[in-house]
C-alpha cells in the first residue's frame, strides 16, 4: 500500500483498481463546464450572505475550546502573552537584542503567526469537523470555511491586545504607516479563506494531509522570521524572498511598528492570493459537491 505524500498524489491522479483515469485527471485534460464556476462563485457567494450563522459557530467554537473555565476565551491572550515575554527575554539575550525594540517585534510576530497558523490548520479540519451539519443542514458549504477563518480573526482580535501593551510600554511611535494595516489584514484574511477551502477539501478526500500540515506549519514557523530579525540573514536574501510566510507577516507587522511595507512584499502576497484562489476555485468547482460522501 502506498502511503505519505507521494501516495496521496498517485491516488489523486490515478485510480488503483481500474485502468480508468481518475475525474482529476479527466478534468485537466478537458477542463470544467462554466456552470461548475458558476455554482463554485454562487455557493461561495451565498455563504457570505449566510454570515450571522458562520459567525455564530465561529464564536460558538472559541466559547466550546475553553467552556467552564474561569477566564474563557482570555486564556488565548494569557497563554500567548506568557510565552512572547518569555522567548522574549531569552532570545533577547541570545541574539544580543535590546528589548525595546525586539519585544515589539516578537510580540507583532506572534500575533499574526497565530492568525495564519489558525487559518491554515484550522482550515484542514474545515469540512471534517463540520461532518453532521454538512449532511444534515441544507446550506452552501462554503460556511465553514467562514466559521473557520473568523474563529481565526476572534483569536486574533484577543492576541493584538499583548501588541499593544507591549508597544505602549515601549512607546512604539506611531504613523501615517499604520493605515496599511486595514489592507493588509484584508489580504491576509482573502488568502486564510483560500487556504481553508482547499486544505478542508484535501483533508476531506485524505485524512492525512492535516498531520502533514501540521508538521510543515512547524517548521515553517522557524523558517520564517518570527523570533529572529530578517537582517540576521543579509546573505540569503532569497531565502527568505522564496518563503511566503516571510511576505505575510511582514506586510502586517511593518505598518503595526510603525513602517510602510515593502513593495515586494506587497506583491508576493498577492501574487499568492491570485495563483492560491485560482487553484482553489478548479478544485472547489470540480469536487464541491463530492465533500458530503468524503466527510
Amino acid at each position: 500500500m502506498t502511503s505519505g505524500p507521494r501516495g496521496l498524489w498517485k491516488q489523486l491522479m490515478t485510480s488503483s483498481t481500474t485502468k480508468v483515469q481518475s475525474p482529476l485527471l479527466q478534468q485537466l485534460r478537458h477542463g470544467l463546464e462554466p456552470e461548475q464556476f458558476r455554482n463554485a462563485w454562487r455557493d461561495i457567494l451565498d455563504g457570505w450572505h449566510r454570515r450571522e450563522l458562520w459567525a455564530t459557530l465561529g464564536l460558538h467554537d472559541v466559547r466550546q475550546r475553553y467552556r467552564r473555565s474561569t477566564l474563557g476565551p482570555f486564556w488565548i491572550t494569557i497563554s500567548m502573552g506568557v510565552m512572547v515575554f518569555a522567548l522574549g527575554l531569552l532570545y533577547g539575550q541570545i541574539f544580543g537584542q535590546e528589548l525595546h525594540e525586539y519585544l515589539p517585534f516578537l510580540a507583532a510576530g506572534f500575533v499574526i503567526w497565530g492568525l495564519l497558523s489558525e487559518m491554515i490548520l484550522g482550515g484542514c479540519t474545515t469540512f471534517i469537523a463540520a461532518e453532521g451539519m454538512i449532511r444534515q443542514l441544507n446550506a452552501p458549504v462554503s460556511i465553514y470555511a467562514y466559521r473557520e477563518v473568523w474563529s481565526a480573526v476572534i483569536a486574533f482580535a484577543h492576541n493584538i491586545w499583548i501588541f499593544f501593551a507591549v508597544a505602549w510600554w515601549y512607546d512604539v511611535g506611531l504613523s501615517w504607516n499604520v493605515l496599511w494595516v486595514l489592507p493588509a489584514v484584508l489580504i491576509l484574511l482573502l488568502n486564510g479563506f483560500w487556504m481553508a477551502l482547499f486544505f478542508g477539501l484535501l483533508s476531506a478526500r485524505f485524512r492525512d494531509v492535516p498531520l502533514i500540515i501540521g508538521s510543515l506549519v512547524q517548521v515553517l514557523f522557524f523558517m520564517t522570521p518570527v523570533i529572529w530579525r530578517p537582517e540576521m540573514l543579509p546573505d540569503r536574501a532569497l531565502f527568505l524572498q522564496l518563503n511566503p510566510f516571510y511576505h505575510m507577516v511582514e506586510i502586517l507587522r511593518a505598518p503595526m511598528l510603525g513602517h510602510a511595507p515593502a513593495f515586494e512584499n506587497w506583491f508576493a502576497v498577492l501574487l499568492i492570493a491570485v495563483f492560491g484562489w485560482a487553484i482553489t476555485l478548479f478544485f472547489y468547482s470540480a469536487y464541491r459537491w463530492r465533500i458530503a460522501y468524503w466527510v
